[in-house]
């Protein structure tokens, strides 16, 4: 009787764990069942590769959907449709933009939706559309592939044109550049000394220029330098225009108190010291015949002209 209590006790048991799973799951069903998702189509062309239905979508690096379906455009076969369902309470805004991405080291593709600004409006399905479209671009891995024939076209213009530039005479041209660098760092290597007597030389020389600046900046700047000379010589400068200055007034002062005196002088005394000079002029004119007279013929001033004789009285 005992044995069968256990084995009763176990199997209800067992049969309440199954329940509470069975109702677990039931329940987390529920909840993914009820859940409300948006749909939106995606339209990407070129391969896809790896994208199945049921992959994930991220917004920003956040899964919010997964991808429904996944086929050929029927309008046009160049386009890849992939429908998308994703989470309603994440708006996808007009300026959003989707690509297809993939994981390098599992290989699984997804779909990335980045982009779209908060003043965006949200995005709308058009008249002629069943869903709205999220526009699509290129991810980064796709440009590389797409842009790959391109680098590997250049990396082969580049190899030939390395081969071009590494020809015959090129090689020979390059040998005898080594060799002169060579043999110029073999007398680089035999000139040290003499580069190190150059380096000490100009060390020296560099000391030398530094301490004569200093003697120089000393003797300009220091007590009694030139920079005080220089400013005693402009406050002397300074006073002897100051004054110069007065010397200018007093001496156009005395002008204006001599040209009085000099109009008089002018209007006045000169006409009587010209008609002075006119007859001093006229009495040295006749001084002169005098003494001339009277070097010719004494007699003639004293008795008078004795050539016209006796005149009888």
């Amino acid at each position: 009787m005992e044995t069968r209590a256990h084995y009763a006790a176990v199997g209800a048991f067992v049969l309440t764990m199954i329940v509470l799973a069975f109702a677990a799951v039931l329940w987390l069903a529920h909840g993914a069942l009820n859940k409300e998702y948006a749909h939106y189509d995606i339209y990407f062309q070129g391969p896809v590769t790896g994208l199945r239905p049921g992959a994930e979508v991220d917004y920003n690096g956040v899964p919010v959907g997964k991808v429904a379906d996944v086929r050929i455009a029927p309008h046009n076969v160049g386009l890849i449709r992939a429908r998308v369902e994703i989470d309603q309470d994440v708006p996808i805004k007009v300026d959003a933009r989707a690509s297809v991405e993939s994981n390098i080291l599992s290989g699984v593709s997804y779909v990335l939706i980045d982009g779209g600004t908060q003043a965006a409006p949200l995005l709308r399905p058009k008249a002629h559309q069943e869903y709205a479209v999220i526009p699509a671009h290129r991810s980064r891995l796709a440009s590389v592939t797409a842009r790959a024939p391109e680098l590997l076209e250049k990396l082969n213009e580049t190899a030939e044109r390395v081969n071009r530039l590494l020809d015959d005479k090129n090689q020979k041209a390059l040998a005898a550049t080594l060799e002169n660098l060579e043999t110029f760092s073999r007398g680089l290597a035999e000139r040290n000394r003499d580069i190190a007597d150059i380096t000490h030389n100009a060390d020296v020389a560099t000391r030398e220029l530094a301490r004569f600046a200093g003697n120089v900046n000393r003797s300009y700047s220091g007590p009694g330098g030139l920079a005080q000379k220089a400013d005693a010589a402009l406050v002397d400068f300074d006073r002897l225009a100051k004054h110069l200055g007065q010397t200018n007034g007093q001496l156009q002062a005395t002008i204006r108190d001599v040209r009085p005196g000099l109009r008089n002088f002018s209007e006045q005394t000169l006409p009587d010291i010209q008609g002075l000079v006119g007859d001093a002029r006229q009495l040295v004119s006749g001084l002169n015949r005098v003494s001339d007279q009277l070097a010719r013929d004494p007699s003639e001033i004293l008795f008078g002209d004795r050539r016209r004789g006796y005149t009888p009285q």
